[in-house]
């Protein structure tokens, strides 16, 4: 069975050369108009920030975002005093499954601001920098639909996933018929939790937008110290 290719990721300088021209939006036409690092670029020059999201479910096109943490940092040092959180009023109610799984509560956001309300500070800590995240399409998905609802026109950035890093390092490896069950070991687990196990990082509470943003940024820290190199050109990782 032939390996199915994905698609190289984009030009993310030219990319946002052309989106800071056709953004309507002023604070996104801001966030295009400072650009981003090229490909090229050593990972230890690149300025990086760990963004996770938590929301009221997994499908973006009909939950919300309920909180956002954002830690910048580099291969080096986290600046937990340049951290930032926000508890967000969603579109929608919250269900107890989601209540349950990240612990916002109906009265935590019952006066909590919009989105909208936020949009300039995140925007701002995000503006020239790589987000790393754990689960690309949670973050930049969601942040996307949530601007398409908002402002009708979404966001683009390039990310680094953690996540897809430890699937590239641990590929699942399938046998047919009888042999998978003689010789198949279970997955590995990619879980932010578990990646984080495998590099002797300690466990820290889950879902929770700051903690889990935190936890990234040591995950990608211990991914470089083990598997890459500080010179590793940031491109070959983003996508």
């Amino acid at each position: 069975m032939r390996r199915q290719r994905t698609a190289a990721p984009p030009d993310w300088p030219a990319l946002f050369a052309q989106l800071a021209q056709s953004a309507r939006d002023p604070r996104l036409a801001r966030f295009y108009q400072a650009g981003t690092v090229s490909a090229d670029t050593p990972l230890e020059r690149v300025p990086l920030i760990a963004l996770d999201v938590e929301t009221t479910g997994l499908d973006s096109s009909r939950d919300s975002i309920v909180s956002l943490g954002l830690v910048p940092f580099d291969l080096q040092r986290i600046r937990c005093r340049e951290a930032s959180y926000w508890v967000v009023k969603p579109a929608g109610e919250l269900s107890s499954q989601s209540v349950t799984f990240h612990h916002i509560t109906h009265s935590d956001i019952q006066s909590a601001p919009g989105l909208d309300s936020v949009l300039e500070q995140l925007l701002t800590a995000m503006t020239g920098k790589i987000m790393v995240v754990h689960y690309r399409p949670i973050e930049r998905g969601f942040l996307d639909q949530a601007l398409r609802h908002l402002l009708g026109e979404g966001l683009q950035f390039p990310v680094i996933d953690t996540m897809q890093l430890e699937a590239l390092l641990h590929p699942r490896k399938r046998r047919a018929g009888w042999l998978r069950h003689l010789f198949d070991k279970p997955s590995v687990s990619i879980r932010l939790a578990d990646s984080r196990l495998r590099y002797n990082l300690p466990l820290y509470q889950a879902h929770h937008a700051l903690t889990d943003a935190l936890a990234t940024a040591e995950l990608l820290q211990a991914q470089t110290a083990k598997h890459y190199s500080a010179s590793t050109p940031v491109g070959s990782l983003w996508n």
